[in-house]
């Protein structure tokens, strides 16, 4: 043979890709058991090896002739007329040109074709087919020129009719041979050949071949072939279309023949939009044509085979042979090519390759030579970007971020996603126990799932305000285009949020000595900061405090112990035996000053402030309370202003006495510089006198009689317009408006009566929406004749003197309450507020219960748990 070997590996790549998804499903594809198909089309052989016998294999073949193996190089394939082409499933394709080199001619009729294909893997020999094939074509035009992906082919009729060539309008005769030296002729009568680059270029035949282009005569036909991009091949624009030519006058010996040929091959001509490829070949190729033709055939196929118009139709191709061009257009993603995935620049875009087929056959005029003319031209899609979507089907209730990140193509897999803190493949993900998964759709593509809990540490979580949590879950998919292993990323940031905090809450109550406080954590743990007013400043619960009031705490709460004489204890209110304190705490979310809750708590509890001796001496105890806060009991005194303090600090001063000392009359008094604070001071004792009287009873002749009598008390409840009591609100006035806060005044008044001996007592008041009474909600404001102390704003009772309009004190009584509303579910219940009292008539003269005066028993309340009743919010009220 004339042909130098060389050896070359067509590697068809598919890499298996180790992780937590199946492959993708493949193309569908018929096959024979043994993964081969072979078709004869026209004046090609077309191999098909399916991808279960060629995937993730590398293929090596191999020609042969007789007992000879040729390795096919790429360079030996575009010289003998081979090529293959191989798709992202492992679907590959072997074309061979009837004419090609170790092809066994019989007579240009029948034609049979040796291969031995060679699989290997790993660099182990795998799988060796010997391959036969044959094919029949008849009858041949007189030039047929293929263009196939690798090379151009012409081939034409040669017979002894075939006319000498004229050279300068002189017949070439035997004397060409002397005048060119090393004129040997060849086996196949061959001599030399001249190239037109369009200039001309002689070369030997031996010359030409081992330069890679391809002669030989067979009994018909002269076959000349070219690789693409030659030194002595050229482009030309022909109707628009860029075309590559080659073209060669070829000599021979044996007859003095010049046969002139020539091929020119489309190497563009395509437009492409997002839906349809158009495919423009010129009607009138010019380097071929010399003279006008009639095209006799038109043809449009896929691969190398023709397709008939019900199968164009059925796939929405169209054929069209237009006055200066013939245009095919195929619709982009039709079945007979495939689309591939890309990388570029780390983003995603996608390719779509297809290879359709022209075959045309024309007739020059006037002449019965015909020319059939086969293109075989593969066409990818430019890079069209395809941005991968995330869709964010994440409901906040079920606490899971549920993601979907599509579309890909099959030959694309997702390797592993980085996280803020760390990176994880697919496996680690499902192990940690999110759940990735792949899924897969009939025409090939796929998505991604992702879900990830909101309590795994690697979602961030924000509080806009003390309720709502907001989740960050902001991560970079990790994906891969297969065969080529090339890497791309895809951010996504999701957020999500719900109002799922559960706050902090205070509870408290007392005993006869101590405040108790508990707070229970919310979903934030301790997340927080205690704040505590103590010594009438905020302070926050530190260890130092923590320490000083007993902390304890677990898991779930904390407790603390406050002794009511603590400087965390405020004093509100002192009586003769017990001292109101209070207690007040604050829990704050940092750094925002979020105020999470509060609990102000104030008890009554035992206290002496005087004490009486048999000897005749007397203890005080002065209380600075919260009302004068510019108080220093170090500097009080009793009347006699040398009467000091025989012990105080900031918070108390501690007097001890003689009675007949110290200014002592019946009432003490305290003396700060202008101020006057009065505390009264009182003992009583039993003299130690006896008397003697005489009696002498009579007995009763008759039983005592009552003398009955008919009468009406009146009771009315006003509203005083100020402190005063000078003025009231008349029924015209009604409904009042007032603000939150604002004092109401309120005196209640038996009218009509001068009875000294009878005293109103309020035994219980309350406040409701409506007219009726007994209507809910209610609020209590007096009860049992005390305040209500489940309120933070306490009820205030005012003293009644007598004057011009007041007769009798005890047939009124005044208290004042500061303005409210309620609220239900957090919502503020804007309307009117109507308030009734329950009052009782007292004979004085027997003070018992209830008639033992107003609050006469407050102890008997001080330290009780708290009521349950309606809530009262703060927000203004017409």
């Amino acid at each position: 043979m004339l042909y130098s070997h060389f050896s070359v590996t067509w590697v068809l790549l598919s890499v298996a890709v180790s992780g937590q998804f199946q492959r993708p499903s493949s193309k569908p594809s018929s096959s024979k058991d043994n993964g081969l198909r072979s078709a004869c089309l026209g004046n090609v052989l077309r191999l098909t090896l399916d991808k279960t016998l060629a995937v993730g294999s590398q293929l090596e073949i191999d020609a042969i002739d007789g007992t000879d193996i040729i390795p096919l190089s790429h360079t030996l394939a575009a010289q003998c007329g081979y090529s293959v082409e191989s798709d992202p499933w492992g679907n590959t394709k072997v074309f061979a040109s009837l004419l090609g080199c170790y092809v066994d001619n019989q007579v240009d009729v029948v034609f049979t074709l040796g291969l031995r294909l060679r699989m290997y893997r790993d660099g182990h020999s795998e799988q060796v087919k010997h391959v036969t094939e044959t094919c029949s074509y008849s009858p041949w035009a007189s030039r047929e020129i293929l263009c196939d992906r690798n090379y151009m082919e012409v081939s034409l009729m040669v017979t002894p009719e075939t006319p000498v060539k004229m050279v300068a309008g002189q017949q070439v005769h035997d004397s060409w041979e002397d005048a060119i030296p090393d004129a040997a002729v060849a086996p196949n009568g061959i001599w030399k050949m001249t190239f037109h680059t369009p200039d001309p270029k002689v070369m030997l035949l031996t010359d030409a071949q081992r330069a890679g282009y391809g002669a030989m005569m067979t009994q018909t036909r002269l076959v000349i072939r070219s690789p693409y991009n030659m030194a002595e091949t050229y482009s030309v624009e022909v109707a628009g279309v860029p075309m590559e030519v080659f073209s060669v006058s070829t000599y021979y010996k044996t007859g003095n023949l010049i046969v002139d040929s020539a091929a020119a091959c489309p190497t563009g001509g395509v437009v492409f939009t997002d839906k349809v490829i158009t495919w423009h070949v010129p009607r009138r190729i010019t380097p071929l044509i010399s003279s006008a033709v009639k095209i006799l055939e038109t043809h449009m196929g896929i691969y190398g085979q023709r397709l008939d118009k019900t199968k164009m139709a059925t796939r929405h191709y169209k054929m069209s042979v237009m006055e200066s061009h013939i245009i095919i257009e195929i619709p982009v993603g039709s079945p007979d090519g495939y689309y591939k995935s890309h990388a570029q620049d780390y983003a995603y875009h996608i390719t779509y390759t297809v290879e359709p087929m022209l075959e045309l056959l024309w007739r020059a005029e006037n002449t019965q030579a015909d020319t059939r003319y086969k293109v075989l031209f593969p066409i990818t899609t430019p890079l069209m970007p395809r941005p991968p979507h995330v869709i964010d089907s994440t409901v906040p209730e079920q606490r899971v971020f549920d993601i979907l990140l599509g579309t890909f193509l099959h030959d694309v897999e997702l390797m592993n996603i980085t996280f803020t803190t760390r990176v994880l493949t697919v496996a680690e993900c499902n192990a940690r126990g999110f759940d990735v998964q792949e899924h897969h759709f009939a025409n090939g593509s796929k998505t991604f799932s992702l879900r990830v809990p909101f309590s795994d540490e690697l979602v961030l979580k924000q509080n806009p305000d003390p309720l709502t949590t907001v989740y960050f879950l902001p991560l970079v998919f990790g994906l891969l285009v297969l065969p080529e292993q090339t890497p791309f990323p895809h951010p996504a940031e999701l957020e999500a949020s719900r109002e799922d905090v559960v706050l902090p809450t205070i509870t408290g109550s007392c005993d006869q000595e101590n405040f108790y406080f508990s707070v229970k954590y919310g979903s934030k743990q301790d997340n927080f900061q205690t704040m505590m007013l103590h010594a009438g400043s905020w302070r926050e619960l530190d260890t130092e405090l923590a320490k000083l009031y007993s902390l304890t705490g677990n898991g779930t709460h904390f407790s603390i112990v406050v002794p009511f004489t603590a400087p965390a204890a405020a004093f509100e209110l002192v009586h003769f035996k017990s001292i109101r304190a209070r207690v007040d705490l604050l829990l704050l979310e940092m750094p925002n000053m979020w105020q999470l809750d509060d609990l102000s708590l104030a008890c009554y509890f035992p206290l002496t402030t005087t004490e009486c001796y048999s000897n005749g001496t007397a203890t005080a105890l002065a209380v600075k309370v919260e009302s004068v806060s510019n108080l220093n009991p170090e500097y009080l005194t009793l009347r006699d202003q040398s009467c000091k303090p025989a012990f105080s600090n900031d918070r108390f001063a501690f007097f001890s006495f003689k009675l007949n000392s110290c200014g002592t009359t019946r009432t003490v008094r305290l003396l700060l510089g202008l101020i006057t604070h009065q505390h009264t001071v009182s003992c009583y004792y039993l003299l130690n006198h006896t008397k003697t009287m005489a009696f002498r009873a009579s007995p009763r002749r008759t039983d005592p009689v009552a003398d009955p009598g008919v009468g009406h008390l009146v009771v009315q409840i006003r509203l005083s317009q100020d402190s005063s009591y000078a003025l009231f609100y008349q029924n015209e006035d009604y409904p009042v408006e007032k603000y939150l806060r604002q004092p109401l005044y309120f005196e209640v008044e038996l009218m009509q009566s001068t009875d000294p001996q009878i005293e109103v007592v309020l035994e219980n008041c309350w406040a409701t929406l409506h007219k009726d009474r007994t209507s809910l909600p209610s609020w209590d404001l007096i009860v049992d004749s005390c305040e209500n102390l489940d309120d933070l704003y306490l009820t205030v009772f005012h003293p009644v003197v007598a004057d011009t309009r007041v007769q009798v004190p005890a047939h009124i009584k005044r208290f004042s309450i500061n303005m409210f509303t309620f609220t239900k579910d957090d919502a503020v219940l804007k309307e009117q507020i109507f308030v009734h009292c329950d009052a009782v008539l007292c004979d004085t003269t027997k003070p018992d219960g209830i008639c033992s005066g107003q609050c006469a028993n407050a102890l008997r309340y001080a330290n009780s748990l708290r009521p349950t009743g309606s809530k009262r919010g703060m927000a203004p009220f017409i």
